[in-house]
């Protein structure tokens, strides 16, 4: 009788743990590998062990995680987070209308499932997705956020608030920024003087100003040069100014891709006859975005802490909701509703910051997989 011949168990994961192994054994050597390396390992060991147990203590063991009102932390010397979950809702949301809640939920829904499947491995369309999420998302988040057409009730911009709205702003800088940085840094290395030159004050103009300075001239200072009877609204200048800001921060980061590419690739692209759209589409900006891919990340993490500050011209976004229920009057019992208000921001920030940083990092992987492939 013919036996079917079994197939060999893969070597795959036996290899990973090995170089986990490996990678390990090869950091804890190194801790430990010349006497100052060993006396900052104590130190931060020792430091750890003073530190790290008593937060837990505080933040989870101690801490208060049930109840309908203050009452439940008054008295308690731990975090209080019955704080969070009471006003969970206001952190998220802001004065956004209670009823129109649901299309946020659908925005950001949406946004989640479109990076979910840039995500995953071996997704059909994913260029496509990518290109949704560029293009026709914004727009359709914007019409379903402000509302006043299709049936829905308008949503001024001065009752958005919360987490949302630092979302909403990261998003707007980042899908705004990224091409007009890009086309900023093209049009500064263009052969004609006009165009250089007009892009390099403009780069140089905006990075040599503070956010909080362009921000204040978009609120306070852009009325006065208006005619009369002309309003625009507050979080659109907000978010114009974020543009601008950012935008000259990526053409630098782009500006040091195309300096980073070797004078051959742009010889070779022309000796095939290809035009200079063809030649930046198809040859050059490509392997651009893969060098400069962690300066982009960099630069998104950094607009994301950064939407905190509209806070200063009066938009209640995460932290000013989070200030505002500190101040309730109800919850003025003791320091551990701030310092546990705070330590909520933090988790929440370092959450989305990590989460964009690894997504970083498995990009670079995965192109770099493809390039040892080719």
């Amino acid at each position: 009788m013919m036996k079917t011949a079994r197939p060999r168990p893969s070597a795959e994961p036996g290899r990973k743990a090995a170089a986990l192994v490996s990678t390990a054994s090869a950091f804890l050597k190194s801790c430990v590998s010349t006497p100052l390396n060993a006396a900052l390992t104590i130190a931060v060991l020792w430091l750890l062990a003073a530190t790290v147990p008593p937060l837990v203590e505080w933040a989870v063991i101690d801490a208060v995680w049930w109840g309908q009102s203050s009452r439940a932390c008054a008295g308690t010397d731990a975090a209080c987070w019955v704080f969070v979950g009471l006003r969970f809702d206001q952190i998220l949301y802001g004065p956004y209308p209670a009823p129109e809640r649901w299309r946020i939920d659908v925005a950001l829904g949406a946004a989640v499932a479109g990076i979910v499947a840039l995500l995953i491995p071996g997704m059909p369309g994913k260029k496509y997705i990518g290109l949704a999420m560029l293009g026709p998302y914004p727009v359709l988040a914007a019409v379903l956020l402000v509302g006043g057409v299709f049936g829905l009730p308008s949503v001024p911009t001065a009752q958005w608030g919360g987490l949302a709205l630092n979302l909403v702003v990261a998003a707007w800088a980042i899908v705004t920024a990224i091409p007009a940085g890009l086309l900023l840094a093209l049009g500064r290395r263009s052969k004609l003087p006009v165009v250089a030159n007009a892009c390099a004050a403009f780069i140089e103009f905006w990075r040599g100003l503070p956010l909080i300075g362009i921000l204040f001239l978009a609120v306070v200072m852009f009325p006065l040069f208006v005619p009369p009877g002309v309003e625009v609204d507050k979080l659109l200048r907000a978010l114009i100014a974020f543009s601008v800001f950012n935008a000259a921060n990526f053409a630098e980061v782009f500006r040091g891709g195309l300096q980073a590419i070797p004078r051959g690739q742009y010889e070779a692209a022309q000796s095939l006859g290809l035009g200079y759209g063809r030649m930046m589409t198809l040859v050059i900006l490509p392997q651009v975005v893969r060098t400069v891919l962690p300066g982009i990340l960099n630069t998104c993490v950094a607009i994301l802490k950064e939407t905190t500050i509209v806070l200063v011209i009066g938009l209640f976004e995460f932290l000013a909701v989070l200030q505002a229920g500190m101040a309730d009057p109800e919850w003025l019992i003791g320091d551990q509703v701030r310092e546990t208000g705070y330590l909520f921001a933090a988790l929440v920030f370092w959450a989305l910051c990590f989460g964009m940083s690894r997504y970083s990092a498995w990009l670079e992987r995965s192109w770099s997989a493809g390039q040892r492939r080719a």
